[in-house]
């Protein structure tokens, strides 16, 4: 391994925990209401992409 590259990794590596420990200090408990409706739109997003799937499916199985 190359002594110059040393440094390059650890300074990237000592960044990244800088910024990880600003996001931790920003973070917050979200209330109910947040919570809920982070749900619903997940729960959306995820029947809407089982629904594709199905419906890409049934048209391969229609096609053959």
């Amino acid at each position: 391994m190359d002594a110059h590259s040393e440094p390059g990794w650890r300074k990237k590596l000592g960044s990244f925990f800088l910024q990880s420990k600003r996001v931790w200090h920003v973070l917050r408990k979200p209330s109910g209401a947040e919570f809920k409706a982070v749900a619903k739109i997940s729960a959306l997003g995820i029947l809407a992409i089982g629904a594709l799937g199905f419906l890409i499916s049934l048209i391969m199985k229609i096609s053959t």
